[in-house]
């Protein structure tokens, strides 16, 4: 986006209050803690709950020079700025949104409906964007702000738009439709989200139907009979492309059944020349079905073959909901989905809830849904119906319904609690005992639910991990674009994933459909197994004494050595395992060598109750680009020995060879499977594609104290830290008992405060280390420092001392909270 501030006055028909310069515009701002080029940013002061106009001092001091205003305003306390006052800054924002949307004859793909809209606008894009240069809107960009500033995002490259649009009364549609100006669009469904602000639900779709007033292909599940009605009426004007279970649905659906984490069905469309032909949607829970659809609907109209669409829809990744995992008090597990108070996203959190097969007491915290517009009784009623399908042992209900209406519920739970307000809950917080229990929190925004969430985390170490595990999912498919479609994917959770937790990442791994995990001793196998993961393991380091548990537990063992197989025969006693055939070819750590494969052989042909599942070996510097003569004479090593064992065995067997780096480096060590590490927590070793991977892991801690230490003064433990000028040192709730490592200190590590680096001062303590930060204003005891995340590399931070990103990671204790989240 490029353009002139004086060019944006005309458009917006804005009076120019004050103008220095006639600076090219390149982004719009709405919050001063976005993070933009300041100098290139046009900041819309927008009025509501937080008053824009109240934040321009200090978007002028971060460095922003333009802004457009609604209000009277000294402008003489900004001298250098340029500043266009309009009627009215929220539109003046839609209305350049718009004029921005017309300079481009791009397709536009418009998604609305209650739920699954942000789901299938990013599967879509992960869909399409590999053939087209595709824009779409960030996150849930959906509303009246979220739509302008997503649709200013589209440049001269793009060649296909995806937004999506959400309302939550009358007269908000038109405004959108006018930015998105969409040509396809997608109806997702109808359900209670929002009920409050309409008069009825054909009113809502209605509503909605306005943002395809121009459209010229509509797309909807025909099983939404409402939605049916009323784009019926509209046929004249655009073309309905529908799929679903009845007969007049354009492509007709069979549902054959479930296995695993897919649905099979028989697909049937004249229109693009499909009769009974077998389609099967990756994933088994009904949203994530209904999802998928819409987006083989979608590619089907815009001339993709289903065999083409139902390879890349395998790829899809599940995205999770809007929550955080996080653990609690007395070993509770704490699922916080406290973001929006609506049946159709509360089936959703339940479908995914349910997935967790935890063994824990399952207990669910749930307030009054306000907003779906129902009667305490049709809601308590609805509450019901659900509460039936899923099993809660303890249901705790906040709000005037479930004071009214409790005894309707008491049935169905074998223990229940109510409270008028969450207030009254907390005061009570003690008789509900909560202990071995898997809570899920329900509620709307305004019954504060995070107070209830704080209390069950109880008291924390101010030093956590936080674990983006989308991003874990965005770098797992980084690394599958690279594979062929034979290729799977052996994912690492050794070392507690790495750092970043194993169960936690191990459910998410085994819902994205890895083909294997892989831990370093049994204990981690028997862990993932108590767990209710279901997923093949390989024992990477197998000692002899765990074999029965690895059997107990279906644990597949990495065998290395004539010594170890024998005695895992002996341990067998005829019983049939699978195992994991480990060669040497230049690593020098386990492995077997080409003089011992003759009698390897001959023992496992003795004993045909064990099974080669795999064979395999370690690339010992495929990141070093100084070594590729050494990476290829491995491989060919490993191509000669794993040769022979596929010719001595009598059924087929496979090779994996290939780890993060040499994933990308080395195309050729793919073979049947690759074993996916580093990689997968953020880190590229090979330096190719660490701008597609994301940080997943964000170790942050906050400011214990202030303190101000005059020059000459020393900071920590032998005096090592010394001020050559009166200096402001904030003292941190992290020390190398956290897993931060002694070598920050004295200057050699940087954190992360209030927008700005921060020098380690002094030697790191066991608990806490201090950090200068004398240059940062603004700053305050209880303030968030970041210790590695997007702002400090870790990569970076593990040179700095002469180490690898492995091992900080791994370090990180395990007194340091994990939260995750899926957003």
């Amino acid at each position: 986006m490029q353009y002139h501030f004086s060019h944006i006055c005309q458009v917006l028909n804005g009076q120019t209050l004050q103008q220095k310069t006639d600076t090219v515009i390149s982004a719009i701002c709405t919050d001063t803690r976005q993070q933009i080029i300041p100098d290139k940013a046009l900041f819309f002061c927008l009025t509501g709950r937080n008053d824009g106009h109240q934040y321009i001092m200090q978007a002028y001091q971060k460095g922003i020079r333009n802004f457009i205003v609604s209000k009277d305003i000294d402008i003489t306390a900004w001298p250098e700025a340029n500043i266009c006052k309009v009627a009215d800054t929220l539109n003046a924002l839609q209305a350049f949104a718009a004029h921005h949307r017309a300079q481009f004859a791009l397709p536009v793909i418009g998604i609305t409906g209650s739920n699954g809209k942000t789901i299938v606008k990013e599967w879509l894009y992960q869909l399409l964007s590999p053939e087209k240069k595709v824009v779409k809107s960030p996150k849930s960009y959906n509303s009246q702000i979220g739509v302008p500033l997503s649709v200013t995002l589209i440049e001269p490259e793009h060649e296909l738009g995806i937004f999506e649009a959400g309302i939550s009364t009358t007269g908000e549609m038109v405004n959108l439709q006018k930015i998105i100006e969409p040509a396809i669009g997608i109806f997702t469904n109808i359900g209670s989200a929002h009920d409050a602000g309409f008069h009825s639900t054909e009113e809502k779709i209605l509503e909605k139907m306005k943002l395809f007033s121009n459209c010229k292909t509509l797309i909807y599940c025909s099983d939404y009979e409402n939605i049916g009605r009323i784009a019926k009426d509209k046929a004249d004007k655009m073309h309905l492309l529908t799929f679903g279970t009845s007969a007049d649905a354009v492509i007709r659906l069979q549902k054959k059944g479930i296995t695993g984490h897919s649905t099979h069905y028989l697909i049937a469309a004249e229109k693009f020349g499909l009769s009974s032909t077998e389609l099967t949607i990756p994933f088994g829970d009904h949203a994530s079905v209904e999802n998928c659809l819409h987006c083989v609907a979608c590619l089907l109209h815009l001339g993709y073959s289903l065999p083409v669409i139902q390879q890349k829809i395998y790829s899809l990744r599940n995205l999770p909901m809007r929550l955080e995992l996080k653990y609690g008090i007395n070993n509770c597990m704490i699922m916080d989905d406290s973001y929006s108070a609506d049946f159709s996203s509360f089936q959703v959190a339940l479908d995914f809830y349910s997935q967790q097969e935890s063994k824990k007491k399952k207990t669910l915290i749930i307030s009054d849904f306000e907003e779906s517009g129902l009667e305490a009784k049709v809601y308590i009623q609805k509450l019901k119906a659900i509460l039936q399908q899923t099993r809660f042992d303890k249901l705790i209900g906040v709000g005037t319904s479930f004071m009214q209406h409790i005894e309707s519920l008491a049935s169905v739970v074998k223990e229940w609690y109510v409270f008028e307000t969450t207030e009254k809950l907390l005061a009570q917080f003690q008789i509900l005992h909560f202990e071995n229990e898997f809570i899920l929190l329900k509620g709307g925004r305004r019954f504060a639910f995070e107070k209830i969430s704080a209390q069950l985390i109880g008291q924390t170490h101010a030093t956590v991990l936080e674990i983006n595990l989308n991003a874990l999912v965005n770098n797992l498919q980084a690394y599958r674009q690279h594979l062929s479609a034979g290729t799977g994917v052996i994912a690492m959770v050794k070392a507690f994933s790495y750092g970043s937790g194993s169960v936690e990442v191990a459910s998410l791994l085994e819902k994205q459909r890895v083909d294997y995990l892989a831990v370093a001793y049994a204990d981690e196998g028997v862990v993932l197994r108590k767990n209710g993961i279901h997923t093949p393991i390989i024992v990477m380091n197998p000692d002899v004494i765990d074999f029965d548990r690895m059997l107990e537990n279906q644990l597949e063992p990495e065998i290395y050595s004539l010594y170890i197989l024998r005695e895992l025969i002996q341990k067998l006693k005829g019983k049939s395992i699978s195992i994991h055939l480990k060669l040497e070819t230049g690593m020098n750590r386990l492995g077997f060598v080409e003089a011992d494969l003759q009698d390897m052989l001959s023992l496992l042909q003795e004993h045909p109750n064990i099974t080669v599942k795999t064979i395999f070996s370690h690339l010992a510097a495929s990141e070093d680009a100084g070594f590729d003569l050494f990476t290829r004479q491995q491989i060919a090593h490993f191509e000669n020995l794993s040769g022979k064992i596929q010719q001595a065995l009598s059924y087929p067997v496979k090779r994996h060879l290939a780890n993060s780096s040499g994933i990308i480096r080395f195309p050729e060590a793919r073979y049947d499977y690759v074993r996916l590490g580093i990689g997968l927590y953020g880190v590229d070793s090979s330096g190719t594609i660490q701008s597609s991977l994301q940080t997943i892991g964000k170790l942050k801690t906050r400011i214990a104290q202030i303190k101000y230490v005059k020059a000459g003064e020393s900071v920590g433990y032998s005096r090592k830290g010394k001020t050559d000028k009166d200096s402001k040192i904030a003292i941190l709730a992290i020390g190398y008992a956290d897993g931060y490592d002694r070598r920050f200190g004295n200057g050699n590590g940087e954190v992360f405060i209030n927008g700005q680096r921060a020098s380690i001062i002094g030697n790191i303590c066991m608990d806490m280390c201090m950090a200068d930060i004398t240059h940062i204003d603004e700053v305050n005891e209880g303030d968030e420092a970041e210790i590695y995340g997007k702002e400090i590399s870790i990569i970076e931070q593990a040179k700095k001392i002469g180490t690898i990103s492995y091992e900080l990671l791994t370090h990180i204790s395990s007194r340091v909270k994990r939260l995750y989240y899926l957003d």
